[in-house]
């Protein structure tokens, strides 16, 4: 038989042969090394037979497809070790996330982190022991047999929900077995670094009215010194969290009175209001023009919009006037109300159209977290109609505008492509013209990007930037989503070179995508040292004796009258615990002035970053900030 390989090339294999068979067939060291293996694109175990039909990728660590096998595997050796220490406990579900894997059990008493070391102890000597993963293909009537006798209620109860024809895996290790699509590492022995992390309470399902189960967290690793990597991130993360310094830089506050809510301090509308004024300043010189739309609209917009039957649950619903009315969660339908107020040709095409729009989503409490998942954020938001040939630019001006704002923070960034999901709206014809638009854009800036299949919006396909901060962690934030079916939806026009009546593409886009969650993501990032011109205090002015409380005061109106975010610290205390405490509130400058600077009209500088910097004019100090915060320095 001959296969293609991922090269182009083609690989002569004995008929029956295996993904693990090609593999050694190109080199030991390649089959040494093999995670598992992609035919025709699918992530299948190395045990996969081959044909000639197919293409085959092997995969190694290397390849990102790699960890979810590795960390599926880890999650097998876990609940394996448990079943061993705890023949009693069930098995529920064992899923790869991000960074880790965790299992669901039902413990017949509890158990507690106390108990992880026993549980290591063991999951080591399972993966000495290198037992292989066997894959078992078996009949709907055999896996529930097979699972009955072991007792194993959970996987009966998955398997019960599946077809009466459903063909059906199970994974052997030794005298473990387990329900499970894979794929899998070949064997458990290369599993070398893990760590248990934490336990918390899972309802089997998810569903609040079934059984609570007890999750155990872990996370496994190729190499210890990734491993040790990873949790020196995870304690810096600590440090950095963004509610802890929220609270301690007074920024904003999380209460019981709305949660889900968070509420905006002086100092974190300064930082939030420098933002805004950043993204205005920009969208501005993009031609574009700003709108605000209500926060509650009528049922019949959000059904014609297709949110209503896509999105309802997660939407806050009222009655005004009898009337049934929603609390907007996004804020395009508005958008098109105001296109269609007045008429349009094709000669004002594009037409940008942004908004920081107010908007609210029901989400659990279970899922709230501070300014990373709240139930009111702003959006800043976009909608631009265009022509047809107008698309390719348009996109390519979104992502061009989208690489200069996260460039300015140092935040680089990957690239997602997502198409068509299952529940979604419109014709095939409109959606491969949608995302092929998408992908010329992408092609014709040199971009790289991933292929997320499945995960579009439910009116188009969109690309997702993905930001990586300053200590290695992604956070998706901007998007950009091409919509054939909203401008159908409400009947947009605009009248065309021909005279006649025409739809416009429109693109949904937003670059924070919330500034709340933006807003934490920053703070983070700098550890809440934030760059001069977002500080919420630019400058802190400490007059030495009260006899340069006067003169500091001067400096004060001064700058103000700048627009530099500035207060005198004009407590009875020492200049040394004034200064540590402009320190702990990452104040960029310090202004000192003592009875040298009042005589001489002068201030003695201290940056956060490099101590004392020296004395010098107010008029000079002036213009330093003015000079750093024009720049936007990062």
């Amino acid at each position: 038989m001959k296969i293609k390989l991922k090269d182009g090339s083609l690989l002569e294999v004995k008929s029956g042969a295996t993904a693990a068979d090609a593999a050694k067939q190109i080199s030991e060291g390649l089959a040494r090394n093999a995670y598992a293996a992609k035919i025709d694109g699918k992530l299948v175990d190395l045990s996969t037979a081959v044909d000639e039909n197919c293409t085959l990728e092997i995969v190694t660590s290397k390849d990102e497809e790699s960890r979810e096998v590795f960390l599926h595997t880890a999650a097998h050796v876990l609940a394996q070790a448990v079943k061993r220490l705890f023949p009693d406990a069930q098995l529920a579900i064992g899923p790869a996330i991000k960074d880790g894997f965790y299992y669901d059990f039902d413990f017949s008493a509890p158990i507690t982190p106390a108990d992880f070391e026993k549980i290591e102890k063991e999951m080591q000597a399972i993966v000495k022991a290198d037992f292989a993963m066997e894959r078992v293909n078996v009949t709907r009537k055999q896996a529930l047999k097979i699972m009955k006798e072991r007792g194993e209620n959970y996987k009966v109860e998955l398997i019960e929900d599946l077809p009466e024809d459903a063909e059906i895996s199970l994974y052997k290790q030794g005298d473990f077995c387990d329900l499970c699509r894979g794929p899998h590492l070949p064997s458990v022995g290369k599993i070398k670094c893990f760590k248990l992390i934490s336990i918390a309470g899972a309802y089997w399902r998810g569903n609040e009215k079934n059984k609570m189960l007890t999750r155990i967290y872990g996370t496994a690793f190729e190499k210890k010194s990734e491993m040790d990597a990873y949790f020196q991130m995870l304690e810096e993360a600590k440090k950095r969290d963004h509610t802890k310094l929220g609270k301690e830089l007074g920024l904003f506050a999380l209460m019981n009175e709305g949660k889900g809510f968070p509420f905006f301090l002086p100092k974190g509308m300064a930082l939030k209001n420098a933002l805004v004024d950043y993204w205005r300043e920009l969208h501005r010189k993009e031609n574009y023009v700003e709108i605000q739309t209500p926060i509650i609209l009528n049922r019949t917009l959000w059904e014609n919009s297709g949110h209503w039957d896509h999105y309802k649950d997660n939407m806050y619903t009222t009655k005004i006037d009898e009337d049934d009315c929603a609390v907007k969660p996004m804020n395009c339908p508005g958008c098109m109300l105001v296109y269609k107020l007045t008429p349009h040709s094709y000669k004002d095409l594009p037409l940008r159209i942004a908004e920081m729009g107010l908007v609210h989503r029901h989400e659990k409490s279970g899922q709230l977290h501070g300014l990373f998942r709240v139930r009111c954020f702003t959006q800043d938001d976009a909608h631009i109609f265009m022509l047809p040939e107008q698309i390719t630019e348009e996109i390519k001006d979104v992502v061009r505008l989208t690489d200069k704002i996260y460039s300015r923070f140092g935040f680089k960034y990957k690239v997602e492509l997502s198409t068509r999901p299952e529940n979604s709206m419109g014709s095939e014809a409109d959606w491969e013209a949608a995302t092929g638009a998408l992908k010329a854009a992408l092609e014709e800036m040199n971009l790289d990007y991933e292929l997320n299949e499945g995960d579009g919006a439910f009116y188009g396909p969109k690309i997702d930037f993905h930001l990586q901060d300053s200590i290695g962690r992604t956070w998706q934030c901007g998007t950009i989503q091409l919509d054939f079916q909203m401008p159908q939806r409400f009947e947009l026009e605009y009248v065309g070179e021909d005279g006649q009546k025409h739809r416009p593409i429109m693109i949904h886009r937003a670059i924070f995508g919330s500034i709340e969650r933006f807003i934490g993501i920053l703070i983070e990032h700098y550890a809440g040292n934030f760059p001069l011109w977002l500080a919420p205090l630019q400058v802190k002015i400490l007059p030495i004796t009260d006899r340069a409380c006067d003169y500091a005061k001067d400096i004060e109106k001064t700058l103000k009258d700048m627009n530099i975010r500035c207060e005198v610290d004009a407590r009875n205390e020492k200049i040394g615990y004034k200064i540590r405490e402009a320190q702990l509130e990452k104040v960029p400058y310090m202004a000192v002035v003592g009875d040298k600077e009042v005589e001489n009209h002068l201030v003695a500088v201290r940056s956060r970053a490099g101590g004392d910097i020296g004395t010098m004019s107010l008029s000079d100090f002036a213009a330093k900030l003015s000079e750093e915060i024009e720049k936007k320095s990062n």
